[in-house]
């Protein structure tokens, strides 16, 4: 089917660089109201994951399941910006909460990360059986856009999503790790960092052969922790086998990925501009400003309407 164009990002004046736009939108963006309801549902390993759901009442409107990003959670502005656009052009909303994120810490020992393909393939069987007539999206921002493109790796001709949207990526994980120990990027590098140690230090209550972190930035809590109770070696291998830098070429179902050549946590250098132009399957949106996630705009709620608009066209 023929695409159309999304409209260029028109910034507003006063954030001047990437870092404006990811810090002022964080701070300054409401949360829009949304009716969500809590579900949750049972893991395979005997643990949950907790959605927030808000319904239409005709039960087959479409459907959009939306992924945080790093240390978020369904309440994150930019997961509920873009909850209410879709709710307002009449589709389910089913907002992710991974694993330790909902407000209550999960019952196994592991948490999540950029390549988690299990949980995906959970959440999404579910959507499945409670929406059954309904078409089925996935939006997802930062790690949240990871999982999705994992996902439809993975399961290139086994899944239900009609078409995706994926929203500041980091493609290429162990680089945009590095990019975190550099200037200014140390103060995102922390504030992961520290409800990650805080996380872990619950979780070690729980667990105690848990292994011990005595690191300094998130490459090391990734070589520590994440890859190793994910089933990685250490942090390299968990970023060769979950980077998506590696495989746009060969995802097959529709998919809008929209990222800022201004985004200072993954920035625009490391994605692979080549392999998503020429994939017939996806279309590109890069803003000439813009931060990671973050997109201050006039008129603003552009990354939401792009979305939006994107999806449509498969209704």
């Amino acid at each position: 089917m023929s695409q159309q164009s999304i409209s260029d990002f028109k910034s507003v004046p006063w954030c001047f660089n990437g870092h404006a736009h990811t810090i002022l939108s964080s701070l300054l963006f409401s949360s829009p109201a949304m009716e969500y309801k809590r579900i949750r549902i049972s893991t395979p390993d005997d643990d949950f994951i907790d959605l927030d759901v808000a319904e239409q009442d005709k039960k087959d409107s479409p459907v959009v399941v939306i992924f945080h990003g790093l240390e978020g959670s369904s309440h994150r502005y930019y997961v509920r910006k873009l909850g209410k656009k879709l709710f307002d052009t009449g589709m389910h909303v089913v907002a992710v909460n991974l694993r330790s994120c909902s407000g209550e810490m999960n019952n196994q020992p592991r948490f999540y990360h950029s390549g988690e393909t299990e949980d995906a393939g959970t959440i999404l069987r579910w959507v499945t059986t409670y929406f059954p007539s309904s078409v089925q999206f996935a939006a997802g921002f930062s790690l949240g856009a990871s999982i999705i493109l994992n996902y439809l790796h993975k399961q290139p001709n086994n899944h239900t999503i009609t078409a995706f949207s994926a929203v500041s990526t980091p493609f290429n994980l162990k680089c945009g790790s590095i990019n975190l120990q550099k200037g200014f990027n140390r103060i995102y590098d922390y504030r992961f960092l520290r409800t990650l140690e805080s996380k872990l230090k619950a979780k070690r209550e729980m667990f105690p052969g848990l292994p011990m972190f005595n690191g300094s930035t998130l490459y090391y809590f990734d070589d520590q922790i994440t890859g190793p109770l994910h089933g990685f070696d250490d942090a390299e291998d968990y970023y060769r086998k979950s980077s998506s830098a590696f495989f746009m070429n060969e995802i097959n179902t529709p998919g809008l990925i929209i990222h800022s050549k201004q985004d200072p946590l993954c920035p625009f250098e490391y994605t692979p501009v080549d392999d998503i132009e020429t994939n017939p399957n996806l279309m590109s949106a890069f803003a000439e400003r813009g931060g990671h996630v973050g997109f201050w705009g006039h008129p603003n709620g552009w990354t939401e309407s792009a979305t939006a608009q994107y999806f449509a066209q498969f209704l």
